[in-house]
């Protein structure tokens, strides 16, 4: 019988609409995760539906901080940690210091550096801030860019379907000479597929993780693929096995999605497919 592993979970909290936490702690716990939070904000929704004087946004950075103390008072150990969106350079500040005291041999720190999408840098993304998360993406052993996240962390300009010799030459200059693996999502070989390109620092070996292209965009799809991918490597699963899984997952509960109709703004529906990541 082996224990859970444990995994401080930093991300935002929303409300409704899937994404962030609210996708992470359920994949993790299913994949045999202890998920131990450490929320950024709180949000009633998340920020692709309509703002209105009545979305409450609770900004959490301050008690940063004191979660960590109190964890070192209590002696707690990770092995893993899990950051998502962070909305500002005092975050990152707060979770950079947070890595420093809880990092120990062993622990897995998987830094997804939530920057923007479709070409364009959120606007809360300031070139401070992006700076600051490319130091945060340096202590890691994992990052997960999306296509646009991957070409601000390199300084390049954005490229819809770079080929894949592109894709290969950015994984090799992400890894920082084999100091941590890359995963860049929803990148696409053929217009019949979406998946993922990745370099495993052990190995230097890069590959394609592929499947079926579904219609549609949904948010939050890349909190559920990191969050699969880091259940997989806690199980043992080399990186390889461990982003098919989560290629897999994230193209079965789209296709489910669509099969039920649910709204776009509301996520995927990867609920009922949870029972396939348990073992």
């Amino acid at each position: 019988m082996k224990r859970a592993p444990k995994v401080a979970v930093v991300h935002d909290m929303c409300g409704f609409g899937r994404c962030s936490m609210t996708v992470a702690l359920p994949v993790l716990a299913a994949m045999g995760g202890q998920c131990c939070p450490v929320p950024t904000a709180y949000l009633s929704a998340h920020t692709g539906f309509p703002a209105t004087d009545r979305a409450v946004f609770h900004d959490l950075t301050e008690q940063i901080p004191g979660v960590t103390s109190h964890w070192e008072e209590l002696g707690v150990e990770l092995d893993a940690i899990y950051s998502g969106f962070l909305g500002s350079a005092q975050q990152v500040d707060h979770l950079l210091s947070f890595v420093a005291r809880f990092r120990r041999e062993g622990t897995f720190v998987l830094v997804d550096p939530v920057m923007g999408d479709h070409g364009k840098p959120y606007r809360t993304c300031t070139p401070d801030l992006r700076a600051r998360l490319a130091e945060l993406a340096a202590q890691a052993d994992a990052i997960t860019p999306n296509l646009t996240e991957a070409a601000l962390l390199l300084g390049e300009a954005y490229r819809e379907s770079p080929d894949a010799a592109t894709l290969r030459a950015w994984l090799e200059r992400l890894s920082l000479g084999g100091r941590r693996s890359v995963v860049i999502t929803g990148i696409s070989t053929t217009p019949e597929e979406l998946g993922a390109a990745c370099i495993e620092r052990a190995s230097g070996r890069t590959f394609f993780a592929m499947a079926r292209r579904e219609k549609g965009s949904y948010p939050g799809t890349g909190d559920l693929f990191a969050s699969v991918l880091l259940g997989a490597i806690l199980r043992g699963e080399d990186l390889q096995s461990a982003a098919a899984a989560a290629v897999d997952f994230v193209s079965k509960s789209v296709h489910r999605t669509l099969a039920l109709g649910t709204p776009v703004l509301e996520g995927v529906q990867f609920e009922g497919q949870l029972g396939e990541l348990m073992k």
